[in-house]
């Protein structure tokens, strides 16, 4: 039975994507924008460019490109701003990430150079690692969420966009636990005045954009929107929020491989995991608040996703440990080990040993497109809040309060596709298919 799709604005005008922090992942994300307008290089990764979506039946065959069945905004509308603690354009800053081969780089030079930062609102006791240069001044924390408005409407005058798009791709607060300064809108904007320590500067960009009706993607794994008073922002003003921390590398394996042994019930025993980066992201994680808010994220996939409660012969007791070491000469190139030990018919062991070779931004930046593309599109369709259907791209993703997430990344396809066929009045795809056989 054909359904009634939800009304979506089309994608007319420009789309402004405003980053937060211009280093490996914005600059790898931007000079790859530029790269596939001009025809130089293909959107790997990105499931909003490349992925296709199945309609009705198998035997149907209707299964067009997801970017044809939803309107997207074209990349060719997207135009970018952003944010840093250091002066360096996005030109430079993807020659300073030597992710992006420098031949390459010097194809999209003109556009690299043109996505100068403005000042960053840093402060050094969430981010210890670091030394901003190129930092905002303020009173107040409301003073300096004002002044990050003044520059997204400053961009909005001088660029023309017709909407706009946030994404935190900056680097990995210290571990907070959510406080009473966070627990609702009111006490949050007393606490902006009264320069409260436990708001992030992460929560200062959100507060922004969600004030100006912007929405925000959360790619670390900080609070940043997952507090009260930062959702009922979002709710108030109509506004789409997700996060949390961008699922890239050991975390996305284990969000494949971890459902695959459940289905098969399969025992576990011990799943060690060990990583070496040598980006800035490496070098903020040396510091061990930093690595606690990232700990918090990486461990918490496993439990959700094998419910050890409900199955205690298979996953009672089993130990889990996340290991991330700074190790300079690997750049951008990471590395992740994991040694399995599983179990099975009678007990006996068996191990699984993956060596993954990774390129953390060349994983990170179509995730950052395909958010900034799908947040626009639910911005469109007047959905608000937070948008489950997003946790595909995360570690950790933000639920309902209460609700546990989803972490089982085949099952979060489904939702993130099934939301799709929702929005555009098709039948949700369930797998049933005995109607083949009646």
């Amino acid at each position: 039975m054909q359904r009634v799709g939800r009304p979506i604005e089309d994608a007319q005008g420009k789309l402004g994507v405003l980053l937060v922090g211009l280093g490996a992942v914005s600059s790898t994300f931007i000079a790859g924008v530029e790269l596939i307008k001009k025809g130089v290089g293909k959107p790997i990764g990105s499931l909003t460019q490349l992925g296709t979506i199945r309609l009705g039946k198998r035997t149907d065959k209707r299964t067009p490109r997801i970017r044809d069945f939803v309107p997207l905004a074209s990349l060719s509308d997207l135009t970018f701003g952003a944010w840093d603690i250091f002066p360096d354009n996005a030109y430079q800053a993807a020659l300073r990430a030597g992710v992006v081969e420098r031949g390459l780089i010097e194809v999209v030079r003109d556009e690299l150079e043109g996505v100068v930062p403005w000042q960053g609102v840093f402060d050094h006791e969430y981010v210890k690692r670091l030394n901003g240069t190129h930092v905002k001044q303020g009173p107040t924390k409301l003073d300096l969420a004002q002044q990050l408005m003044a520059d997204i409407d400053a961009f909005h005058a001088r660029s023309g966009v017709a909407r706009t798009v946030m994404v935190w791709c900056g680097s990995t607060e210290s571990f907070l636990v959510p406080g009473a300064v966070h627990s609702s809108l009111a006490n949050f904007e007393a606490g902006l005045r009264q320069n409260d320590a436990a708001i992030a500067p992460s929560m200062i960009y959100a507060y922004a954009a969600l004030s100006r009706g912007i929405p925000f993607a959360n790619g670390a794994p900080n609070l940043t929107v997952d507090i009260p008073a930062l959702m009922e922002l979002a709710d108030r003003n109509r506004v789409p929020i997700c996060g949390k921390d961008l699922k890239t590398g050991q975390t996305l394996l284990k969000t494949i491989i971890a459902p695959g042994l459940k289905a098969r019930m399969l025992g576990l025993t011990g799943w060690f995991s060990t990583n070496i980066l040598g980006n800035r992201d490496g070098e903020v994680l040396d510091e061990p608040s930093s690595f606690k808010t990232k700990e918090e994220s990486k461990l918490s996939v496993l439990d959700v996703m094998l419910q050890k409660d409900l199955y205690p012969d298979l996953y009672k007791g089993y130990l889990h440990q996340v290991h991330i070491h700074y190790y300079p000469p690997r750049g951008d190139n990471k590395e992740g080990w994991d040694n399995i030990d599983i179990f099975g018919w009678l007990g006996y062991p068996m191990q699984i040993k993956i060596n993954f070779l990774c390129r953390d931004s060349i994983l990170a930046a179509p995730i950052v497109l395909d958010l900034a593309l799908f947040l626009d599109l639910a911005q469109r369709a007047g959905m608000k809040g937070i948008q489950e259907w997003l946790s595909f791209y995360f570690k950790s993703p933000q639920t309902a309060p209460g609700l546990y997430a989803e972490h089982d990344l085949f099952i979060q396809l489904m939702k993130l596709k099934n939301t799709l066929r929702y929005l555009r009045g098709e039948e949700l795809i369930t797998h049933l298919g005995l109607e083949y056989y009646d």
